[in-house]
């Protein structure tokens, strides 16, 4: 997957000891495909992979409750495959959190929410042919094998593309193809294909993608600008598509063809963000401008210091049953954040000022510490490697307003920022507002 690590700094909330049992396919009755049906192949597909304890935790504590996750399959699959096995061994440890992580090449694998959230969209069948635009690791092809017939996936980077095919096969997904190019032109010796996923983001959807996806078929795909892209879900209804837009997010661009075809260009020379007063939302009521918003609302009120509107942020504790008898009910935050990236060049802007109001309710810092965050700023590498991540904003119980003001240097290899806000490491209820990120040199902005 080519998704961004714009989710790397989604916090888990409970500490996690990687599963370090390899995942061996399991050998089953051979049996002639020709005579049993589609959804008995994938069945004796699943058979080769047990359900897994961290991805058995995944599922559980993170994608239902947070996500609302509906396809029993979809989860199902999610609890199987040994994700640990598509992470660098540098990062294994967190191969299950919620959260992108690097694999190479400028290239993340998605968090596991935004993999199973996708993959429901396709509303996946036993004998579907699905095609899928960025393998990276090849962890999103793999979900794919245990839900459909046949996996057509294309890597423009040639060195990721070989290890994905590798690894797959190891694993013995024999459904799994693997084609080293241009996502672009898709694949259409193959199709037409019942499904297509793209996991990197054009600016707009390119036409051989459309021309290639069968009549009545499904495509998930993020558009959209650099930083300001939406996840949408299109139709094709009589040789057009019916598109509908989900929510917001963030991805990697598409390379190749279709970034020689982008018109608008990032300024990475003058940072700023889209949104920070909440003025605008989307018909799901989401901020404009934000991605990856959980428990959080837009209201508006009579005594914020400049404007009318919030974001408020609640977070609770939830209680998760234990299956053992002998264990008492654990305890599990809920997710309030939002996050927005930007473009920040490290050689033009040597200093970043961030400003923005805060008002507190019940606010309890977690796993020991005295004081919570209110928000994370994250820089970049031109790889996409995270070089620094710092803190903003502490605080703790019931506050009036106050206002957040900081000025943080930035690297010279810095090209891409995150910002995180909402309550990371508490429970309780935040209220932001007014938030302003801008260029703080001491000499004038470059033109």
């Amino acid at each position: 997957m080519r998704q961004n690590l714009f989710f790397i700094f989604v916090v888990c909330f409970s500490a996690v000891t990687l599963w370090t049992q390899e995942i061996v396919p399991q050998t089953t009755a051979a049996t002639t495909t020709a005579t049993i049906t589609p959804e008995q192949q994938r069945l004796e597909r699943l058979k080769r992979f047990p359900v897994q304890n961290q991805a058995q935790w995944m599922t559980d504590y993170l994608l239902l409750p947070q996500g609302g996750l509906e396809n029993p399959d979809v989860i199902d699959v999610m609890k199987r495959i040994p994700r640990h096995r598509f992470v660098p061994p540098l990062h294994q440890s967190i191969a299950y959190w919620d959260q992108a992580i690097a694999i190479g090449h400028a290239q993340t694998i998605s968090p596991p929410y935004i993999v199973a959230f996708m993959t429901e969209q396709l509303t996946p069948k036993p004998n579907d042919k699905v095609l899928e635009i960025g393998t990276g690791s090849g962890y999103q092809a793999a979900v794919l094998s245990l839900l459909v017939r046949d996996v057509y996936t294309i890597e423009i980077v040639e060195s990721l593309g070989n290890q994905a095919k590798k690894l797959i096969e190891t694993l013995g997904m024999d459904n799994v193809h693997v084609r080293i190019g241009d996502g672009y032109q898709g694949w259409s010796e193959a199709a037409p294909f019942d499904s297509i996923i793209v996991t990197c983001s054009p600016e707009s959807i390119p036409q051989p993608l459309i021309d290639q996806l069968r009549e009545g078929g499904r495509m998930i795909i993020p558009v959209g600008e650099r930083f300001q892209q939406s996840f949408y879900l299109c139709k094709k209804i009589n040789g057009k598509l019916n598109k509908e837009r989900l929510s917001q997010t963030l991805f990697v661009p598409m390379t190749g063809e279709a970034e020689e075809q982008r018109s608008i260009q990032p300024d990475a020379k003058n940072p700023a963000i889209v949104g920070g007063n909440f003025d605008e939302v989307r018909q799901d009521g989401s901020p404009i401008g934000w991605h990856y918003v959980r428990n959080v609302e837009i209201l508006t009120v009579n005594d914020a210091p400049n404007g009318n509107k919030i974001a408020r942020f609640t977070k609770k504790l939830e209680k998760k049953s234990s299956t053992d008898k002998n264990q008492s009910p654990q305890e599990q935050p809920s997710v309030a954040q939002m996050l927005q990236g930007f473009a920040l060049d490290g050689r033009e802007v040597s200093k970043l000022k961030i400003e923005y109001w805060i008002r507190g309710q019940q606010v309890v810092a977690r796993r020991g510490h005295v004081m919570t965050p209110t928000g994370v700023i994250s820089f970049f590498d031109e790889h996409r490697r995270q070089i620094a991540e710092i803190p903003l904003g502490s605080c703790k119980g019931t506050f009036a307003w106050e206002k957040v003001s900081r000025q943080i240097a930035v690297k010279p290899e810095t090209r891409e920022a995150v910002l995180l806000l909402g309550l990371p490491l508490a429970t309780g209820q935040l209220d932001v507002h007014n938030i302003s990120v801008q260029h703080a040199n001491n000499t004038a902005a470059p033109q």
